[in-house]
């Protein structure tokens, strides 16, 4: 009998298929229906930097009214049955965390270190196992240079770390300048783990009415390549565990993150198309699949078709491209 047990920043996860952040997990209901279908851990939908800082100077702003003069009052205010958005999530947090047995993650979408790291303390204090943050990076200033952006990630995650004792991911796009650089100096802060890619809001033109609109929310399951590559190139250069996000559809897809060096996988898209009920088959034909290849654990075939062993994965790669292209 297989053994899909594994680990991810220290975490004991029951099978490495992590519920990733949405929709899917804003509320308790659908966490619950998760774990019972075999998600490992939970990814809480992110609060975004920009709700934290505006309830913060909200709270503020009661706090220095005719009710709450003193500073000293923040903590009685922080307390009283409020309803707003930080209070509701760490409630789902505190309720998530009596009603599972598996790891509950909390989740912030963020774009700089400022004003609202100091929050970190309230989530581990609700009882969350740890912190994952999406970092949203998209370098389209052109006055901006690429190290702007990857000092501001460094920056991100040490002013995180400074407030939390419990573990911390990001969560990255490729829209880097020098990629491995830039994950190996992230892991240099402390961080645990790396998740690649986050997907990002991608804009379409409707030519009728001449408006914006959504494109393809939801990936596809052709959309893993590009993650299975990166996650090769940086098994075990990294200096920390690694998820793969994008493109899991299938148990077929998660066991190729891993075997790539993937220490868990994150699902949503494939859950918004097929159900939360379609985890369970995921999970079904990853056993399958290590069943058939003589595998009884995670740890005996995780990072066997890596580039950890190259010294120059890109020459590798080239080599590959070259000899699949050339005289074609």
């Amino acid at each position: 009998m297989t053994d899909l047990t594994t680990t991810y920043m220290g975490l004991h996860l029951s099978s490495p298929f992590i519920a990733a952040s949405s929709g899917l997990t804003n509320n308790l209901d659908h966490l619950k229906e998760l774990e019972s279908c075999g998600a490992g851990a939970v990814i809480l939908k992110s609060l975004f930097e920009e709700e934290i800082i505006v309830e913060l100077d909200r709270r503020m702003n009661e706090m220095h009214s005719e009710n709450y003069l003193y500073p000293e009052t923040m903590e009685f205010y922080e307390k009283a049955d409020v309803e707003d958005t930080l209070t509701s999530y760490l409630r789902l947090i505190y309720e998530a965390k009596k009603s599972l047995d598996i790891p509950v993650i909390a989740s912030i979408n963020c774009v700089t270190p400022h004003n609202w790291p100091y929050f970190t303390k309230y989530l581990q204090e609700a009882g969350a196992d740890a912190i994952e943050l999406n970092i949203f990076t998209l370098p389209a200033d052109i006055s901006a240079p690429g190290k702007q952006y990857e000092d501001n990630l460094i920056s991100i995650c040490n002013a995180v770390r400074q407030q939390a004792s419990i573990p911390v991911s990001i969560k990255i796009s490729q829209y880097y300048s020098s990629l491995a650089y830039t994950m190996h100096e992230a892991a240099k802060t402390g961080i645990k783990g790396i998740t690649l890619f986050n997907r990002f809001y991608s804009p379409d033109f409707d030519t009728d009415s001449m408006e914006i609109i959504p494109a393809a929310i939801y990936s596809n399951p052709e959309d893993y390549a590009h993650t299975l590559r990166w996650i090769a190139i940086m098994s075990e250069k990294a200096g920390c565990d690694l998820s793969a996000s994008t493109g899991v559809h299938s148990g077929l897809s998660a066991a190729k993150m891993i075997l790539a060096g993937a220490s868990a996988v994150q699902v949503a898209s494939a859950l918004y198309k097929n159900g939360i009920s379609h985890l369970k088959q995921m999970k079904k034909e990853l056993s399958e699949w290590m069943e058939d290849k003589g595998y009884e654990t995670i740890e005996q075939y995780k990072g066997k078709l890596s580039y950890a062993n190259a010294n120059d994965p890109a020459g590798l790669l080239r080599a590959q491209f070259m000899r699949h292209f050339a005289g074609k």
